[in-house]
């Protein structure tokens, strides 16, 4: 048996680290040599690894270049202070009286729709899926992905039903489950519901972190959260859990654990974005942050109003004006004013990112791009939204799962189409402590609990 140590070891971190630094404006061009060195190294791993950490700290004590023309700041009132005047206002809604239960298990219902849809495509090349999707006439998508095709479809797509996920089960094709399964998707959504149980609306970024530490287990996490984990149990606290040795600090993990925040916030984005903020103090930084405080915000905004373009605007306007994630958000609302194809639009995008690079396929921007293709193009339509944003593939369940719980928020439970939800059986496996198999209208209720008992906010 094999150690798991993916996403720990300190010299699989160099190559990211190289790359993310350069997105924030820092020249690493002359640790290139060593790097490869440690790339290439066959001795020692302990000597490889006390190799690898020393690059990394060095590397972290580079200033940026003068010319870097972002304003990034990662604490919370730099943030606020940095963002667009006019998309800062709140909107007139209900947050007095907590969001509506119709509104809630929609939400629910659309994140989990979005999540089991991407799920058995998740890593595969944006060919490969569209292949399989138009091989099986199911493009543009029409339903769920069913490992239950012809033999020849199950050669050229090399369909497998052998998971290695969370302990071995099969792959999650639609005909091989009866309820959501677990996935860290919903797992941050359930573990945020559990925090803001526990704490309210008062949870510090430290109440969060010893949040995951008594509730959620390491390899049930990925990336940069796993390193966030690890620099926990290292007695390194937020924020410097999010930074010390943690390449994978501005990818979409802090981007998948915003929607609770906005569930609670109806009509109320500044504060969903607030509390998106503590949360993801704790891993990420930047973009990484940016990228939850966006999602939460749209997600406040989505409970009171169905403009998409409203609730994209209300989103950006809680993160940076001056930052790389404004920046490519702006860039896809521009692509709708245009005329474009929402096929064209996508396209765009794998202009701009390479899947190949898992930087780029893992990275906050290049899915939120993707996302907001999904809203925009999908036009509050639940199908046609995932449906678009796992065209794009990318990080297929994430990104398909957040546009399904924004669209659940806007439309409600009632106006969600039964083909879609009905698969679920009202059911959501987690992986947190103290829930295991839970019904998701539970958690709605939950949820609608916690939005009313910060209502006055």
């Amino acid at each position: 048996m094999t150690f798991m140590t993916k996403w720990l070891t300190i010299a699989e971190l160099v190559e990211t680290e190289m790359e993310q630094s350069r997105d924030e404006g820092i020249s690493t061009s002359q640790f290139r040599r060593e790097a490869d060195e440690i790339g290439k190294f066959q001795g020692d791993p302990q000597v490889r690894e006390e190799m690898a950490a020393a690059l990394l700290d060095r590397i972290a004590k580079l200033p940026r270049d003068p010319g870097y023309r972002y304003e990034e700041p990662s604490g919370l009132k730099e943030i606020q202070d940095a963002r667009p005047r006019e998309g800062q206002l709140n909107l007139t809604g209900i947050p007095g009286n907590g969001v509506t239960y119709d509104k809630a298990y929609g939400a629910w219902l659309g994140r989990c729709v979005g999540c089991l849809l991407g799920q058995p495509v998740e890593g595969w090349e944006r060919s490969r899926i569209l292949g399989l999707l138009k091989a099986t006439g199911n493009y543009p998508v029409r339903g769920f992905i069913s490992s239950d095709v012809s033999a020849d479809i199950i050669e050229k797509f090399k369909i497998t039903n052998a998971g290695k996920v969370y302990g071995g089960n099969k792959v999650n094709w639609i005909n091989n489950v009866s309820y959501m399964p677990e996935d860290d998707d919903t797992n941050y959504t359930v573990i945020a519901l559990k925090l803001m149980e526990e704490h309210g609306f008062a949870f510090t970024p430290t109440d969060a972190a010893e949040n995951w530490l008594m509730n959620l287990p390491i390899l049930h996490v990925c990336t940069a959260e796993r390193v966030a984990y690890r620099n926990l149990c290292n007695l390194l606290p937020p924020p410097r859990s999010a930074i010390y040795r943690n390449p994978y600090r501005e990818w979409i993990g802090a981007q998948i654990r915003g929607d609770f925040f906005g569930y609670v916030t109806p009509g109320n984005p500044s504060l969903g974005a607030e509390l998106a903020w503590r949360d993801a103090s704790i891993s990420h930084v930047k973009n990484g942050i940016y990228g939850e405080m966006f999602i939460a915000a749209m997600l406040s905004s989505a409970a009171v109003t169905s403009d998409i373009g409203t609730i994209i605007e209300r989103g950006l306007g809680q993160i940076p004006a001056k930052s790389r994630l404004t920046e490519k958000v702006e860039e896809v609302v521009g692509w709708k004013k245009k005329g474009l194809s929402w096929e064209e639009a996508l396209e765009n995008v794998h202009t701009r990112y390479d899947e190949k690079n898992p930087h780029h396929w893992c990275h906050t921007i290049s899915n939120a791009m993707i996302v907001c293709i999904g809203l925009l193009w999908g036009d509050g339509d639940l199908e046609r939204s995932i449906g678009i944003a796992l065209s794009g593939a990318f990080d297929t369940d994430c990104n398909a799962a957040t546009v399904g719980s924004l669209v659940g928020m806007i439309r409600g439970a009632k106006a969600l189409p039964d083909k879609w939800v009905a698969p679920l059986n009202n059911k959501l496996k987690s992986g947190i402590d103290g829930f295991g198999l839970v019904e998701l209208s539970d958690l709605a209720n939950r949820t609608v609990a916690i939005s009313k008992a910060g209502g006055s906010r």
